[in-house]
Formats: structure tokens, sequence, C-alpha cells
């Protein structure tokens, strides 16, 4: 008896030793591949990138391309692993597809996203390079992956935007036109003489070569407050010269009122005493 299990047991060894012996080839094996695979992946997005980049194409287009390129590839080397581990693929398939209704629905949001970069691309809202709003958010356009759209904002700080979202919403290009019209509204004292605080804003204008003459600068009173009369301005520069003129005209609208004794007003409340 004690012969049979002692043949039984080194039976038993020696089968376990020889399928582990094949799960650790397998499993090297399967390492194996997955690094070279990753390193394949990595040439290979290189590869796609310098190729985009030589030809005349989009910048939006390249982005998106080669960040789905980048999940397909992904995909196939999980494949393959699967199939080196013994998974058959056509089990694994099957097991994919039944478990379709699921998945479509665990990544309906990202399916959305993903159409979503697509309408962006073929409509073209906004590129890279653009400074856009949408969802509450506003920046300038990084890149446009295939299921987010990065933003840089004007502080630095960089926002994901699911494609979704923002193909189906409102979004504000402020890059698209050449041209944007830039606005101020400056309150004066009352008892101001109007004529020549018009007379000063249209110098100030005049001697600011980046604001253009056609269409024609606007000047005119706007309305009479309750502390001050206030004057509107509106001029059209270049949509890259935007920030820069508007901060430069208040400053140099500050300067000039100063100099030619033109009072800003403050909040004045007037109390009538009854008597009695």
């Amino acid at each position: 008896m004690a012969v049979i299990l002692s043949m039984m047991w080194e039976s038993w060894w020696l089968s376990l030793q020889a399928h582990a012996v094949t799960l650790g080839v397998t499993l090297l094996k399967a390492l194996l591949v997955f690094i070279v695979g990753r390193l394949v992946i990595s040439l290979l997005n290189r590869l796609v990138r310098k190729i985009l980049s030589r030809r005349n194409i989009d910048p939006s287009v390249k982005t998106f391309v080669g960040s789905l390129v980048n999940v397909l590839l992904i995909v196939l080397l999980a494949v393959s692993i699967v199939a080196i581990l013994g998974i058959e693929t056509t089990s694994f398939a099957a097991l994919l597809a039944s478990a379709g209704v699921a998945v479509g629905m665990a990544l309906s949001g990202n399916l959305s996203n993903f159409a979503g970069g697509l309408i962006i691309l073929l409509f073209k809202p906004f590129k890279v390079g653009d400074y856009i709003e949408g969802q509450g958010e506003s920046g300038t356009v990084r890149e446009i992956q295939i299921f987010h759209t990065i933003l840089t904002t004007p502080d630095n700080k960089v926002v994901y935007i699911p494609n979704g979202a923002l193909s189906g919403g409102a979004i504000t290009n402020y890059s698209r036109e050449p041209l944007r019209r830039v606005d101020w509204t400056f309150g004066v004292d009352y008892g101001e003489d109007y004529q020549k605080v018009k007379g000063v804003i249209t110098s100030i204008i005049a001697r600011d070569t980046r604001i253009l003459q056609e269409p024609a600068p606007f000047v005119a009173l706007h309305a009479l407050a309750d502390s001050s009369v206030n004057v509107v301005v509106r001029v059209w520069v270049a949509s890259a010269d935007y920030w820069d003129v508007y901060f430069d005209i208040n400053q140099a609208v500050y300067e000039t009122f100063n100099r030619e004794g033109i009072d800003f007003p403050f909040p004045q409340l007037t109390v009538h005493q009854a008597r009695n």
C-alpha cells in the first residue's frame, strides 16, 4: 500500500513539475511579448507622429489619429497576450460578444465621446491652437483626442473636456474670425464737457496703430447713470491684439483723463431732510 501511495505521489509531483515548467514558460513568453509589444507600440506611435507631421495635415487630425492608433495597438497587444496564455481567441471573441451589451452600456459615455470627437474633426468648430469656451471652461486647444479635448487655460491649468459634451453643447471660438471688437464704458462726472471727453478718447484711439480705422471706431454717450455719465467706446482690432489693446487703452484713458482734469465719478447718494 505504501509503495502504491509513493508511486502516486511521485507521479503527481512529476506532473505538477511539468505543468509548472509549462506555465512558467507560458508566463515568460507572455511577459516577453508584453515588453516587446510595448516597445513596438512606442516605436510605431513615433513613426505615425513623424509621418503625420511630414504631411500637410490639420494638427487636430494628427492628435486624434495618433490617439486612435495607440488605442488600437494596445488592444492588439492584449489579444496577443491572451492567445499566448492559452485562451482561444475564438472563445475570447465569443465572450466579448456575449458581454457586448453590458460593455456597451458601461462604455456608452466613451462611445459618445468617440462620436463627438469624429463630429469635431468633421465639422471643425475649432482646431488645435484656437482659444475656445465650452462647458463652462475656456482655454487654448492643445489636443483633440479620441475621447477628450485638452485645453490649456491662461493660468496654465490643463482641462480635459469630454468630446461628447463639447460637441453637443454651445462653443464660443474666439480665434475663428481675424477681427474682434473691443468695448469699453468709461464713466465721468456730471458736469464734464462731453465734447471734450469724446475728443480726448478719440485722440487716444487715433494714436494706437493696432486699432483699425475700418470699421470706424465708435464713441457715444451711452447712459446717464445714477452717479456718472457713461461713454461707450467700440473699436475693431486683430484677434491677437484684443487683450493688449484693451488693457493699454484702459491705462491711457486713466492717465489722460487725470492730466486733462476730467474727473472719474464716485458713487453718490443725495439725502433730503424733511423739515417739520
